[in-house]
C-alpha cells in the first residue's frame, strides 16, 4: 500500500480515466458526425495512456524523495521516502518507470510516423525533475505543474490527429475542411486545466506556508502572504468562470451546456471563493484544495455532457 501512497494511484486513475473520455467522449463521436473512424488502434492507446502514467507515477516518487525534509514539518504522518520506502529504492523506481515510458513514447510516435514527438515525454520528465529539485518552491513550479497538467487531455489530439491527416487527409482537402476543430476541444479542456490546477497548486502552497517558511522556501504565499495570494485566487477563479460564460456564448450556446456549467463547475467555484475568504489556517486551505480537485474532475466529466450532446443528433453505433 505504500507503494501506491507513493506513486498517487488515485491521480494516475484520474489521468488514464481523462484521456479515455477525451478519446472516446469527445473526438469519437465527433468523428462520427463525418462518418470518420479512429485511427490510433486500442493498444496502441493503452501504452500511450500507460506512459502517460508512468511518467506521472515517477514525477510523484521524485517529487516526494526531495520533499521529504519539507514534508516532516507539515505532513508528517504522510512522509513515505526514508520512512517506509529506502531513498535508493525510490531513486531506481523513478528512473525504471521514466526509462519504461519514454521507450514507450518513441515507440507510438514511431508508430504514428513523427518519431520525433517522442521527444516531448523526455522533455516532461526533464522538467518534472527540474521542478522537484529546483523550482517547486517558486511561482514558476505552479506554472510548470500546471502545463503538464494541461498536457494530459492535449496529448491525446496530439497522437490522434495525424493518424486522421493520414487516413482522410484527401477527403478533408476536397470537402475543404480539416480535424483542427479537435485540437480546439482539446485545447479547451487543457485551458481548464491550466487555471484550475494553478488555483490549487497555490492553495496548496497556502496550506504549507508554515513549514515552507521554516525550510527558507519562497512560495507566493510567502512572498506576498495570505491576504493577497487570495486576492490572486480569486482572480484565477475568476478568469475560469469568465471563460466558461464567453466559450458558451460565442461556440456552444446550448442550454445543457450551461446548466452543466453553472451546477457543476461555477457554483463550486463560487464557493470556493466563499472558502477561501473565510479560510485561516491549514485545514481551511486542505478543505479548498479537495475541492479544487472536485471540481477539476466535473470539468474532466464534461466529456460526457459532450457524447450525450453529439449522441442526441446522430446514431453512434
Amino acid at each position: 500500500m505504500d507503494y501506491l501512497k507513493l506513486i498517487r494511484y488515485k491521480n494516475l486513475i484520474i489521468i488514464a480515466i481523462t484521456q479515455y473520455l477525451m478519446r472516446w467522449a469527445v473526438i469519437y463521436p465527433m468523428l462520427k458526425i463525418n462518418k470518420f473512424e479512429l485511427q490510433f488502434s486500442e493498444i496502441d492507446f493503452a501504452l500511450f495512456v500507460l506512459c502517460t502514467v508512468l511518467i506521472a507515477a515517477a514525477g510523484y516518487i521524485i517529487n516526494d524523495y526531495f520533499d521529504s525534509k519539507t514534508d516532516l514539518i507539515n505532513r508528517p504522518n504522510k512522509v513515505i521516502v526514508g520512512s517506509k520506502i529506502d531513498r535508493r529504492l525510490a531513486i531506481i523506481l523513478h528512473s525504471v518507470f521514466n526509462f519504461i515510458a519514454i521507450v514507450i513514447g518513441f515507440y507510438i510516435s514511431y508508430k504514428i510516423g513523427i518519431w520525433k514527438i517522442g521527444f516531448i515525454f523526455l522533455l516532461i520528465t526533464g522538467l518534472l525533475w527540474y521542478y522537484s529539485t529546483s523550482y517547486k518552491y517558486h511561482l514558476i513550479g505552479n506554472i510548470i505543474v500546471s502545463f503538464l497538467t494541461a498536457l494530459v487531455p492535449f496529448l491525446v489530439a496530439i497522437y490522434e490527429v495525424p493518424m486522421l491527416n493520414k487516413a482522410y487527409g484527401e477527403i478533408m482537402k476536397q470537402q475543404n475542411v480539416n480535424f483542427t476543430y479537435l485540437i480546439y476541444w482539446m485545447l479547451g479542456f487543457s485551458y481548464f486545466a491550466f487555471f484550475t490546477s494553478m488555483v490549487r497548486e497555490i492553495i496548496k502552497d497556502a496550506e504549507d506556508a508554515e513549514g515552507d517558511m521554516m525550510v527558507g522556501r519562497n512560495t507566493l504565499p510567502i512572498m506576498l502572504g495570505i491576504k493577497y495570494t487570495k486576492v490572486v485566487l480569486y482572480l484565477l477563479i475568476g478568469v475560469v468562470i469568465a471563460s466558461l460564460l464567453i466559450v458558451w456564448k460565442l461556440t456552444l450556446t446550448d442550454y445543457i451546456t450551461l446548466a452543466y456549467f453553472v451546477t457543476a463547475i461555477i457554483a463550486p467555484l463560487l464557493f470556493l471563493t466563499f472558502k477561501l475568504i473565510k479560510a485561516t489556517n491549514k485545514e481551511d486551505f486542505k478543505f479548498a484544495s479537495f475541492l479544487v480537485k472536485i471540481i477539476m474532475i466535473t470539468g474532466v466529466l464534461y466529456s460526457l455532457v459532450v457524447y450525450y450532446i453529439i449522441t442526441q443528433t446522430i446514431n453512434i453505433t
